[in-house]
């Protein structure tokens, strides 16, 4: 008989033991926790990066320029919004939508970065910025789309409203009395007709928001490129007081 054919030294899979219970199959091991740790990191950094890149982002309100749809001011805590990448794939801003762009150069003017001076700190921020971690370097502003490309905006109405194709916009979401004897820069500027794909946007709190109307000298007559949408506002997600949509009403002249 062969040394395989010995009771006790065979290579077959193991049995039911004596007691009958199955015996336990020998368990895979795990990778170390040094390399499974990195590597659960590097995934979730991935997973943040497409989701910001491709879905949707979250910014800060710095600024009062749109109050009272969104609150923000220096030296507070301003709203955290969502801002959604995807619509603008499929589809064109519309009168009434609040968006996120980022400002073309003439609207750069004054803007200090918000990355440190120290280079190594610098770099893990800008690397943090491309992740999607850390905000980007760059100007990145929010307003309303008030008119699109072709449309004709300026001029005030009787009644101090501002004028789109001659015709005035109701505009429910403005933090003010519009009437030009208040502030005659909410509507008695331009006309301005908008370039194709471009947008004229202005800030709901039209006294202190430096939006198209501080701009109309520039290449783009203070309009923004549809390149520099990033994506359209959703809703308010923090603080908890104030959670909820931010409306985008049909504005279009009637």
């Amino acid at each position: 008989m062969s040394s395989t054919d010995t009771p006790g030294h065979g290579t077959s899979e193991p049995g039911p033991r004596d007691d009958g219970v199955p015996a336990r199959a020998v368990e895979k091991k795990g990778q170390p926790w040094y390399i499974e740790i990195p590597l659960l990191v590097v995934i979730a950094l991935v997973l943040v990066f497409v989701f910001q890149t491709f879905v949707g982002r979250v910014y800060q309100i710095p600024s009062e320029s749109m109050e009272p749809t969104l609150h923000g001011c220096a030296g507070c805590t301003g709203d955290r919004i969502f801002v959604d990448k995807i619509t603008y794939r499929f589809g064109e801003p519309q009168p009434g939508d609040v968006v996120v762009f980022e400002g073309p150069d003439s609207w750069n003017e004054g803007y200090q970065s918000i990355r440190s001076d120290n280079p190594v700190i610098r770099t893990l921020e800008n690397i943090g910025g491309v992740i999607g971690i850390v905000p980007p370097d760059q100007n990145d502003l929010v307003k309303r789309v008030i008119a699109v490309g072709g449309q004709t905006v300026g001029g005030c109405s009787p009644e101090g409203g501002l004028l789109v194709d001659g015709q005035p916009l109701v505009e429910p979401y403005l933090n003010e009395d519009p009437s030009p004897v208040r502030n005659p820069l909410n509507c008695a500027f331009g006309p301005v007709t908008v370039p194709e794909g471009n947008y004229w946007v202005m800030g709901d709190n039209r006294g202190n928001s430096a939006d198209s109307r501080f701009h109309m000298g520039d290449e783009y007559q203070g309009t923004v490129p549809g390149e520099n949408v990033i994506g359209k506002v959703r809703t308010i997600i923090l603080p908890f007081n104030r959670i909820g949509t931010v409306s985008s009403p049909d504005i279009s002249p009637r």
